[in-house]
């Protein structure tokens, strides 16, 4: 009876140590709406998960977008941690200020924030501590402005349509004033609360700049095509800090390849998949920067591409 019990103890000890063996890693993505830039940030996480051999047999990964409303990016965030992931990764820093608040105990790893300090999601990059790291995607702001004097030498005046409920949006224009400052360009504003507003605040800027150029604010880039529309209509040549947009309708980008980002966010998803605490691992400026061009918009815009920037474009839209 006794050898009996021990074989049925054996057994159901065997079982549950298989079955928790079993048990898959839990990889919970969120963001605050879908265009492609952020898309992009969500494969190619998945993409370094599934090569660093985590497959769909051990691997339950889920994404859910708030539909570009904070509100629901909290309620998310509620839910996932009520989900208990191993990792929560927090795209665009809207998601990433509300994976923070919800959570002091699961990993966070924000990707695609402007401004992490700014926004309060660390107080150190080197060391951010607690339970939290991740990627910053701060624009070459500089390299945008000497871009577009590359195409126009004569501008004196910027338009940038933006969310001024977008903090990282407002980090990039109170930098772009600073550089724009410094190169003798005037920015001028165009506030957009909501995509609805994107293109009513596009169309303000026509007869009062010399071009437009939209950050990486997922408010406009989300309505970019009415920005471009403006700039068709208006003979304002459109520029941004998307590279995506350029094969959306912008004439040309100087920005980072966010599938690289999602790369490189994948890869400190992984270590700490692999047992490294989140706020010992460096918070990281991400890197690889390219330069895309779009010959046809330019035309439809009003501008040539110069040729210094065709020589060293890494893509050319056709």
């Amino acid at each position: 009876m006794k050898l009996r019990n021990f074989l049925t103890a054996a057994v159901a000890a065997a079982t549950l140590s298989m079955t928790a063996q079993a048990e898959p890693v839990y990889v919970a993505t969120t963001a605050i709406v879908e265009h492609p830039a952020l898309d992009a940030v969500r494969d190619g996480i998945k993409e370094v998960l599934s090569e660093s051999g985590y497959s769909d047999q051990d691997l339950k990964f889920t994404y859910e977008s708030a539909q570009g409303n904070p509100a629901i990016a909290a309620q998310i965030a509620r839910k996932l941690v009520g989900e208990a992931p191993d990792v929560i990764v927090a795209i665009s820093t809207p998601s990433a200020q509300s994976a923070v608040t919800a959570t002091r105990d699961i990993p966070v790893v924000f990707s695609a924030v402007t401004d992490p300090l700014g926004a309060k999601l660390v107080s150190n990059y080197e060391v951010p501590g607690a339970n939290v790291t991740g990627l910053s995607d701060m624009s070459p702001v500089a390299q945008h402005l000497m871009l577009i004097q590359e195409f126009l030498p004569n501008l004196t005046k910027l338009g940038v349509p933006y969310n001024p409920g977008e903090p990282n949006a407002v980090a990039i224009v109170e930098l772009l004033k600073i550089e724009a400052l410094a190169a003798g360009i005037e920015i001028v504003e165009a506030p957009a609360p909501k995509s609805s507003d994107v293109m009513i605040a596009a169309q303000k800027l026509i007869g009062d700049v010399d071009a437009i150029y939209t950050p990486t604010d997922n408010t406009i880039l989300t309505a970019l095509e009415s920005v471009v529309k403006v700039g068709i209509d208006g003979q304002l040549p459109v520029f941004s800090a998307d590279t995506g947009s350029v094969e959306r309708g912008a004439v040309a980008a100087l920005g980072f390849n966010y599938g690289d980002i999602g790369r490189q966010t994948g890869q400190v998803v992984v270590r700490i998949l692999k047992g490294e605490k989140a706020g010992d691992i460096a918070v990281r400026v991400a890197n690889g920067s390219e330069l895309y061009v779009n010959p046809k918009m330019a035309a439809r815009m009003g501008i040539e591409i110069p040729a210094s920037v065709m020589a060293r474009a890494t893509k050319v839209v056709k």
